[in-house]
């Protein structure tokens, strides 16, 4: 068998994915994350009366930490294979990444497995976002803006 016709068999057997499902899931799924955040951030206003800015940040944390423990305790994987990109992309999808890389290691310890894979899968998106605004900033600089 050549590559040609492995690539069809392949293609053949390959399960078709609905795309235009999984764009509605996604809209719809990333449209609710967002409606219950802000419903958070009213509650933490009213209820706490902070600002707009301080409930905001209190919200992010919240969200950051409900994923991780959601993704702790097992379930949020199955959340993000039916929902597709619509908690990938919002902050929940970057927690599941940090926590989920961290399980993976949990069995080394404490130090070696979870301190020092904490950030695996993240680092990168950590290092290149500080990076890319540091370069945005010196570029600010320059045009004086």
């Amino acid at each position: 068998m050549n590559k040609d016709e492995y690539q069809k068999l392949v293609k053949k057997h390959e399960p078709k994915e609905n795309k235009f499902e999984n764009i509605i899931y996604a809209f719809f799924i990333g449209g609710l994350v967002g409606f219950i955040a802000e419903g958070l951030v009213v509650l933490l206003m009213n209820a706490f009366l902070l600002s707009r800015t301080e409930a905001g940040a209190w919200t992010c944390l919240i969200i950051i930490f409900a994923s991780s423990l959601f993704t702790a305790l097992g379930f949020f994987d199955n959340w993000m294979s039916k929902s597709k990109a619509g908690l990938l992309i919002p902050t929940t999808g970057f927690a599941h990444s940090v926590t989920s890389s961290a399980l993976d290691y949990k069995k080394e310890g404490l130090i070696t497995g979870l301190g020092s894979n904490f950030f695996k899968l993240a680092g990168s998106v950590i290092l290149y976002g500080i990076l890319s605004a540091f370069i945005l900033v010196i570029v600010k600089v320059i045009i004086g803006g």
